[in-house]
């Protein structure tokens, strides 16, 4: 029994955890938006978005 034996298991686990949830990671492409070419559900989801960001600024102060 060495110095390293009782952490052998979390030295192993550790090695196999991700650093980022695989949900969280984006697929590395960017998208492109144009506003003229936007519909009505592309303009209604940016002023959802931008009330969000307003919602949670506020809950930041």
């Amino acid at each position: 029994m060495g110095r390293a034996h009782g952490h052998k298991t979390r030295d192993r686990n550790k090695a196999s955890l991700p650093q980022v949830p695989k949900n969280m990671k984006s697929d590395g492409l960017d998208v492109e938006f144009d506003r003229d070419l936007a519909d009505h559900e592309d303009l209604e989801a940016m002023a959802r978005s931008k009330a969000a960001d307003e919602r949670a600024k506020k809950q930041r102060k």
